[in-house]
């Protein structure tokens, strides 16, 4: 019993078990401050110089802020493992370029601001794993391009996103209306031209819409802004408004905007751009009775068609409006056209058949429609029997020999032949073409007095290998036309259509007289005779041997001519040689010596006799004597 309490005074005296150390931190980058003494651990390198993300950061830290650098790119591992970080500020930096997947780890992160960057795209996988992600801030980028699925793993939690200041013309506006949650939803300072009907009608959070300027000419009706009041200014507003800006935005202020001019305002900053009588004037300024639209007219549809099977046709039709009015259209069976594999809807009113059939034949509706009313237009197409197949011209020269099974007709019975079985029956018996050689031929006509107000013909003709109609305008007074711009050895289709005055609409109409199909004689070339540049060369060369002949012949008459005569120039008769006299000077002792060079003039001296001794020398060279 007495060790007992021997041991319960020693109890006091046994050390005491350590308690877990915390984990190293790790060392804080360079020209960065960090807190780690106490939690949240935060790491803040704002205008710290950095040009890249520091790879000594501290993984546990819960907020960190790299504003204000030089940093070019995001890399994978730049923030790898940082599964605590909840506040991350990239703002003011240089980056081109995040990484696919770089912020794959931060599934806690609430705020990512990447504002004044350059950034011009962002893709599918750059912000996956952002699933908690409430607020993105993406402002004073270079963004031209954001994908569809770029916001799917936060498109249940953001609420706040920030696009504006970019250079965003479209906007994967399905991706958009799925954000749920979103609060504030910035498009301002944008290329935005228009905005889809319905775009914002599942966005039942959203308490502020900022378009203001880009280049939206109106705003289409949505269920959300019918649904809650709209007010300029958030001082003072319900917590159930929504702000909605869109000032700075060349509206077009016709009878498409008077819903949002009947919602009550506190502000009068939007202005209206257009039409003239409207432009400049103060958006709520304006009433409502000049809120108005101009129903379609349509001002160019194309004349009847007649092309053959197999051949493509373009139907056109022009209409103004407005609004400007949209151009659909309507088959002879009652379908509505659109783009597939034999036709193409084009937005300017033009329909292409890109291959016509015998049954695609027949009257033709273009439906022109705007928010005031429709206006209709029908254009007739015909469609023939398809051409036949054009055998390739012989390029022989020779005639052909009875009996040969291969040679060609002569070329009168060839085009003959050719027009019995290209012409076909003409659509109309009163169009006639006569007298075509290779390049021209004569249309006729018959008078259209049943027609009244003609104004003039028209004629439109297309070659079997050329699918561009030619149109020529006739006066109302003609009834016959030569046309000279035909190439040879080809098939024409040609239609023949009185333009006059309907004195139903008062508007230019036109209908058919009728057409034919004629082929012009292929051309012939004359055989066996040369070019021109062969020509010219022989006749070069010809000329410069005759030259070249003269001018030897006159050489060796002169040669020959110069021999008879000695070596003489002939005209000059043959002297004997001259005989020269010399004279020496001697000191007593005979013979000839050369002659001494003219002395030199010199001043007067005395007299000295001098022996000179004096011969002559014949042109043999042998004294001759005294």
């Amino acid at each position: 019993m007495a060790v007992l309490p021997l041991l319960l005074c020693l109890l006091p005296l046994a050390p005491a078990s350590s308690p877990p150390q915390p984990a190293t931190p790790s060392p804080c980058p360079r020209r960065c401050r960090c807190q780690t003494q106490s939690l949240p651990l935060s790491v803040l390198c704002p205008g710290a110089g950095l040009l890249f993300v520091p790879p000594s950061l501290d993984r546990r830290a819960a907020e960190l802020r790299l504003a204000d650098n030089f940093i070019a790119a995001v890399r994978r591992r730049d923030l790898a493992n940082m599964t605590g970080l909840l506040h991350l500020s990239l703002s003011r930096n240089t980056i081109r370029h995040v990484a696919a997947g770089a912020f794959a780890d931060l599934r806690a992160l609430r705020a990512l601001h990447l504002d004044g960057n350059r950034l011009t795209s962002l893709g599918e996988g750059q912000l996956r794993g952002l699933v908690n992600l409430r607020h993105l801030i993406l402002s004073n980028n270079q963004l031209a391009a954001l994908a569809a699925g770029a916001l799917d793993d936060c498109a249940e939690t953001l609420e706040d996103l920030d696009l504006s200041y970019n250079n965003l013309e479209q906007l994967p506006w399905e991706a958009l209306g799925r954000l749920g949650n979103v609060n504030t939803l910035g498009l301002d300072h944008n290329l935005l031209a228009s905005v889809p009907a319905g775009a914002f009608s599942r966005l039942h959070k959203l308490a502020r819409l900022d378009m203001t300027s880009n280049r939206l000419t109106t705003i289409p009706p949505d269920p959300l802004f019918s649904r809650l009041p709209l007010l300029a200014r958030p001082r003072g507003s319900p917590a159930s408004a929504l702000v909605l800006a869109f000032g700075g935005n060349p509206l077009h202020c016709n009878c498409e905007l008077v819903w949002l001019r009947r919602l009550a305002r506190e502000d009068d900053l939007e202005a209206c751009a257009s039409p003239p009588a409207l432009g400049g004037r103060y958006f709520w300024a304006v009433g409502e009775e000049e809120f108005v639209c101009e129903p379609p007219v349509v001002t160019h549809r194309s004349p009847p068609l007649a092309v053959p099977a197999g051949r493509p046709a373009a139907l056109r039709c022009r209409a103004v409006g407005d609004p400007e009015p949209r151009v659909r259209w309507v088959s002879p069976q009652g379908r509505l056209l659109g783009n597939s594999s034999r036709a193409r809807a084009f937005p300017n009113g033009t329909l292409e058949l890109l291959v016509t059939e015998p049954g695609d034949g027949g009257i033709f509706t273009c439906i022109a429609a705007n928010a005031a009313g429709e206006a209709t237009a029908a254009v007739e197409l015909t469609v023939g029997p398809p051409p036949p197949p054009q055998l390739a011209n012989s390029t022989s020269c020779d005639p052909p020999r009875d009996g040969d099974p291969d040679a060609l007709t002569p070329p009168s019975a060839a085009s003959a032949s050719a027009k019995a079985a290209d012409a076909g029956p003409p659509t109309d018996r009163g169009i006639q073409v006569t007298e075509h050689g290779a390049t021209a031929a004569l249309v006729q006509w018959p008078d259209q007095r049943p027609i009244p107000g003609i104004r003039m013909y028209q004629i439109q003709y297309n070659s079997s290998a050329d699918d561009i109609l030619v149109y020529r305008m006739i006066p109302a007074d003609s009834h016959s036309f030569l046309l000279t711009d035909l190439a040879s050895g080809r098939t024409y289709d040609l239609c023949v259509l009185a333009v006059y005055e309907d004195g139903a609409t008062g508007l230019t109409a036109t209908r058919p007289v009728g057409c034919a199909r004629f082929s012009t004689e292929p051309a012939l070339q004359p055989c066996g005779a040369p070019h021109a540049p062969f020509l010219g060369g022989t006749m070069i060369i010809a000329l410069g041997g005759v030259i070249v002949a003269s001018v030897l012949v006159f050489i060796f008459v002169l040669l020959m001519r110069y021999k008879v005569h000695g070596g003489q120039p002939p005209g000059k008769a043959k002297t004997p040689a001259p005989v020269s006299s010399v004279c020496s000077q001697t000191n007593g002792a005979l013979g000839p010596t050369p002659a001494p060079p003219a002395p030199e003039p010199a001043a007067p001296r005395a007299h000295t006799v001098v022996q000179l001794d004096c011969e002559s020398w014949g042109p043999s060279h042998e004294p001759v004597g005294p």
